[in-house]
């Protein structure tokens, strides 16, 4: 009898530890069952998630299964969703890429085209009618920034005003060089803020105001362009570590074949003004790790 409960236990084991491998196989493999995707909206997030569906369905039927987007609050958000394998394919602007790569080691695979180029500036927006001239004529203002963990609605511009004006770290730019500084979510709402008076200078991507004409036509006459940054590797498309290699390949093929589908293109424009997709490099975005690098003891994003 105790040979047989002795036998019984070890199968019972046996069956249990088989159990268990078949059930996390598909995670071990890097192949989910589940493909969750993860978006940060740059501008208006009331329709996103409506926006970015049939993206995400038309990426299941080539791939051949089930894939679930999410909107998520900021790119922090994002960024740790990635971190815990929870989200395991995010479209991730070059500082956030920066982050992610260095925390979680996420990998950047695709890159936005726009207006035929990889690279894109940030631009310091005023009112027209303000008196403002200058980077130093903002001294004693008030910001609107998108998001801290923004390229160009952060990182660049910081990065430059603490270099040109000798400023030790971001709480003396937010604090005392600047006023006031507010994180609006948005690159639109940052530039509406400076249109309504909110704010005095907004930082965004070139050129956010051709986006917000429809309703606030007269944009382009009431906001004015003070300055710009230097160039930026443009917006990725970045996965998890923990995805198959070849898994990853099918991913990059399918959004690459995207480009021959004008609906799907229409719709990566629409929530982010990409007009094409290309494969990108972790080298491409050295510019922005040399830039946080340089300044990453005084860039103390918690504290925004």
């Amino acid at each position: 009898m105790k040979k047989f409960i002795s036998t019984m236990l070890v199968l019972v084991l046996a069956f249990t530890l088989a159990a268990c491998g078949s059930s996390s196989g598909s995670e071990e493999e890097g192949r989910p069952e589940v493909l969750k995707i993860g978006f940060v909206p740059s501008q208006d997030s009331d329709t996103i998630a409506d926006t970015v569906q049939p993206l995400a369905d038309k990426l299941g039927e080539e791939l051949g299964m089930e894939v679930e987007a999410s909107v998520m609050t900021d790119y922090n958000a994002l960024i740790e969703g990635m971190g815990s394998n929870n989200i395991h394919l995010g479209f991730i602007p070059a500082f956030g890429y920066v982050l992610a790569s260095q925390e979680y080691d996420v990998n950047v695979i695709l890159k936005s085209i726009r207006f035929g180029s990889d690279t894109y500036k940030a631009q310091y927006l005023v009112r027209s009618d303000s008196g403002i001239e200058s980077l130093e004529d903002l001294k004693g203002k008030r910001w609107a920034y998108a998001d801290a963990t923004s390229t160009s609605g952060f990182l660049f511009p910081a990065a430059q005003l603490m270099e040109e004006f000798d400023l030790a770290d971001t709480n003396e730019l937010t604090t005392e060089f600047f006023s006031e500084a507010i994180q609006v979510g948005g690159h639109d709402t940052a530039a509406v803020e400076v249109y309504e008076g909110g704010a005095d200078v907004a930082t965004t991507f070139d050129d956010v105001r051709t986006q917000l004409e429809e309703e606030y036509p007269d944009i382009m006459e009431q906001l004015t362009v003070l300055d710009y940054t230097a160039e930026i590797p443009n917006d990725t498309i970045s996965v998890t570590k923990e995805l198959d290699p070849e898994f990853v390949q099918e991913i990059k093929d399918v959004f690459l074949s995207f480009n021959e589908d004008k609906e799907m293109i229409e719709i990566m424009n629409e929530v982010y003004n990409w007009d094409a997709i290309a494969e990108a490099s972790d080298e491409e975005y050295q510019v922005v790790r040399d830039t946080y690098e340089r300044f990453r003891d005084s860039i103390t994003l918690d504290s925004l």
